[in-house]
């Protein structure tokens, strides 16, 4: 099923699930899990079985950021990844989701540390939950760093400017109830449970229908910095020509028949 031995790959019912796997490492990113990361992103718009992806952490981590030790020693882990990087230069953005969106939903299940690049990578899904431990922040500035994984376009966006200008410029850690807060993050549950409900959400999207939550998802993306003139303009455009797909009308003789559809992305 893909991966590498950074990233672990697994499927459940119409959902794939990426698990950052370093936790000696509190999951730092490091080049096979860059590169697990994009093949997983693009595996999942590929296979129309895979209705939504759920993206967590190994060991009770999610992602604490760049791997600094390496960084400063000159030496990032997975050398022999390099190839893949030289094909393609984007990959590393893509794979933190700065310069590429799955067209699937994405839900985000953190554990643990999800700070530096680990909020930044978050900032590209769509659904985020969170265990009540659970720690956030750009500490990129602590360090002398820019957080140019597209947090100061991003956050400034997703949730109020004054938090978001807070985040950037203290870097300071952030309480799974201040992330929640501030809305950064939409649901804190018991800690070691954000996998189950992130799966349990990803089950409610997987029986929908397929081809409108693709173009929901995209429409709302797209309009996002409209005019709500072009965006309502944009939205008939993208959504108009869900009604005249088989899944829309298995929809409505499901509800005609009280039964559950059948979707078959048609």
């Amino acid at each position: 099923m893909g991966g590498t031995e950074h990233l672990s790959v697994r499927r459940e019912g119409a959902t794939l699930i990426l698990t950052l796997n370093r936790p000696e490492a509190r999951n730092a990113l490091s080049l096979p899990m860059l590169v697990g990361l994009y093949d997983g992103w693009v595996a999942a718009d590929e296979d129309d079985g895979v209705r939504s992806v759920v993206l967590t952490g190994a060991g009770g981590a999610f992602c604490a950021g760049m791997d600094l030790k390496a960084l400063a020693g000159g030496q990032m882990v997975g050398e022999e990844y390099r190839d893949r990087l030289k094909a393609d230069p984007d990959l590393h953005w893509k794979a933190m989701l700065r310069h590429h969106r799955p067209r699937k939903p994405v839900l985000a299940a953190v554990e643990g540390a999800c700070v530096a690049g680990g909020t930044e990578i978050l900032q590209g899904t769509d659904i985020r939950v969170a265990g009540e431990s659970a720690t956030f922040g750009l500490f990129e500035v602590k360090r002398g760093l820019f957080p140019i994984g597209g947090s100061t376009v991003r956050l400034q966006r997703q949730i109020p400017r004054t938090h978001a200008l807070e985040m950037l410029l203290t870097g300071r850690p952030y309480t799974a109830a201040e992330a929640a807060a501030v809305g950064l993050i939409g649901h804190v549950v018991p800690d070691g449970t954000a996998l189950e409900k992130a799966l349990a959400i990803a089950e409610r999207i997987n029986a929908c229908g397929p081809l409108a939550v693709e173009a929901v998802k995209a429409s709302v993306y797209e309009t996002a910095d409209m005019t709500e003139a072009d965006g309502l303009a944009a939205e008939l455009e993208r959504g108009w020509p869900v009604f005249d797909t088989a899944d829309a009308k298995e929809g409505a003789r499901a509800f005609a028949e009280k039964r559950p559809p059948v979707y078959r992305r048609a």
